[in-house]
């Protein structure tokens, strides 16, 4: 049997169907608040922004993989980068943020990662920026990468 697809969108708000919104709003819940224990306000008003990108991972017809992309004038925020368990291990997530920073092209780009993550972020050429801090009760770290990748 031939496994589904994998495959990656970037879209804008207004461009997401129902079914693929509400997965994306299922898989955050289930990962950011669910699985890491960590109540939220998840909607923030910014996935309705008309700058904001919404980067969907699927294998198949199942949205597995998440990021969202900000438009922040002068740089671009990823954040929200999520992957559901049956994703991991698997260097999806490789394909997430790539095709995540696709879409800021031109402009410095930054985020805050989950401690843990900072060297899998520093292979995609971010740099720690500054302090650790707490966010929701998770280390994070500010990351930054430059236009040509130094920050």
């Amino acid at each position: 049997m031939t496994p589904p697809p994998i495959t990656v969108t970037a879209l804008p708000f207004v461009e997401l169907d129902a079914a693929t919104s509400y997965a994306v709003w299922r898989l955050r819940q289930d990962v950011f608040v669910v699985e890491q224990e960590c109540p939220y306000p998840d909607l923030d008003g910014r996935d309705t922004e008309p700058g904001t990108v919404h980067v969907v991972l699927r294998e198949g017809d199942d949205v597995i993989g998440y990021g969202r992309v900000l438009d922040e004038g002068d740089q671009w925020r990823i954040g929200r980068v999520v992957l559901a368990r049956s994703g991991r291990g698997r260097g999806l997530a490789d394909r997430l943020l790539d095709a995540a920073l696709e879409v800021c092209a031109g402009r410095p780009v930054v985020l805050d990662a989950q401690t843990p993550l900072a060297g899998w972020y520093a292979g995609f050429g971010f740099t720690v920026v500054g302090e650790e801090f707490l966010e929701d009760g998770i280390p994070h770290v500010p990351m930054r990468r430059g236009v040509g990748f130094p920050a």
